[in-house]
């Protein structure tokens, strides 16, 4: 389990550290920088049908029928980032996760970590926050709650 806001992780006998954005940072990182690749690794159907941040490229962590994790993610953000560098020629583009309250992309970015990835981050409110008391999502936090550029296909 990860906690705080740089989380920690355990994997095997090392410790990773993911790195935690607000949405409002992130978009901030995006601006600055257009190397910064944004990950949605929620659903297709959550993707397509709730909406999804603006310039946000589209690589489920797990999806439907089963919900098994995708044995692709990894491979499927690589190829995402050729030909994508900031700063320094040998240096890779920011990775940027995103998913509905900030749990599936913790698990995704402690993928892409274990693969040798270096600049990873996870939004930590999600695109739509947490649950309020009423059980309602938007309500408190999230990408859509900061009225950051969103759309909806």
């Amino acid at each position: 389990m990860c906690l705080g806001p740089e989380q920690k992780c355990k994997s095997m006998n090392s410790e990773i550290k993911i790195k935690t954005l607000t949405p409002k940072q992130a978009y901030q990182q995006m601006q600055e920088n257009p190397s910064v690749l944004l990950v949605d690794v929620r659903s297709d159907m959550e993707y397509l049908m709730i909406g999804h941040p603006k310039g946000a490229m589209h690589v489920p962590w797990i999806d439907e029928p089963d919900w098994d994790i995708n044995p692709d993610f990894v491979k499927d953000v690589r190829r995402l980032l050729l030909g994508r560098v900031s700063g320094e020629a040998s240096a890779q583009a920011p990775v940027i996760l995103i998913c509905r309250s900030g749990n599936r992309s913790d698990a995704a970015a402690k993928a892409l970590l274990e693969d040798g990835l270096k600049d990873v981050y996870v939004i930590n409110e999600g695109f739509e926050g947490p649950l309020d008391e009423n059980y309602h999502r938007g309500t408190i936090s999230g990408w859509r709650f900061d009225g950051l550029p969103w759309e909806q296909t």
